[in-house]
């Protein structure tokens, strides 16, 4: 009986999840995700790569292929175009970023070195962490419900400075701006490549700039900005 009783259940779960729209599924399934991904991400690098692995990339594709949606994950030639130029815009910010004594004292956030035999693995992680990322952020949440219009990449900024929070306040501060921008580029590209290549990028540049001293003095900057009511 105790079996059947969770099988009628599973089977009505089941049914009111496919009356839903994609639309609805999308943002149901987000929703769900980053609930799990908030009570189970852990500490560790390697951990990490796992963990949103399993629910940031797999998650959404499978959800999307089994509704022969590829959410994003398609190449074409104005994404890699798109991609050269948005990685060309968000490198400076990386760069002075990587100056400023907030962003030194946070970052790695994984410990590594600059020695190429640890730095690689180190990067290609980081690649992947940004893979996940993007794949749900503008994957499922922008490029894969581009339907609904370019409203589309108003969905995640929110959710995307939250799970920032914890980051420095100039970067908690830029969150929101920059997955606004990212998800423009992904959906006007109709893929996610853009934005995965400018996220991974800058995220192994950041690494590497602040495993080394500052390129440049930061002083002239640190006194420009001083109007932020946030310590840099």
């Amino acid at each position: 009986m105790a079996i059947e009783d969770e099988s009628s259940s599973v089977r009505w779960i089941r049914d009111q999840f496919n009356r839903l729209s994609w639309f609805q599924k999308s943002l149901l399934t987000g929703a769900i995700l980053t609930i799990l991904w908030t009570r189970t991400v852990p500490s560790g690098l390697d951990e990490r790569v796992v963990v949103d692995g399993l629910l940031l990339i797999v998650g959404p594709l499978a959800l999307g292929l089994s509704h022969g949606r590829r959410i994003g994950w398609t190449i074409n030639r104005v994404a890699i175009r798109n991609a050269i130029l948005l990685s060309l815009f968000v490198l400076p910010f990386y760069l002075v970023g990587s100056t400023f004594p907030t962003i030194r004292q946070f970052y790695p956030m994984w410990e590594t070195s600059a020695a190429p035999g640890e730095f690689i693995p180190h990067a290609i992680k980081l690649f992947i962490l940004a893979l996940a990322a993007e794949t749900y952020y503008r994957g499922l949440l922008c490029v894969g419900v581009k339907e609904i219009g370019f409203k589309a990449v108003l969905i995640s900024p929110i959710v995307y400075m939250i799970h920032h929070s914890s980051k420095p306040p100039i970067e908690f501060l830029l969150s929101g701006p920059t997955d606004v921008l990212f998800g423009a580029v992904d959906y006007k590209s109709n893929s996610i490549l853009p934005s995965v290549i400018a996220h991974g990028v800058g995220l192994v540049f950041l690494d590497w700039l602040v495993l080394h001293d500052p390129l440049f003095d930061p002083t002239g900057i640190l006194e420009y900005l001083e109007w932020l009511p946030i310590p840099l």
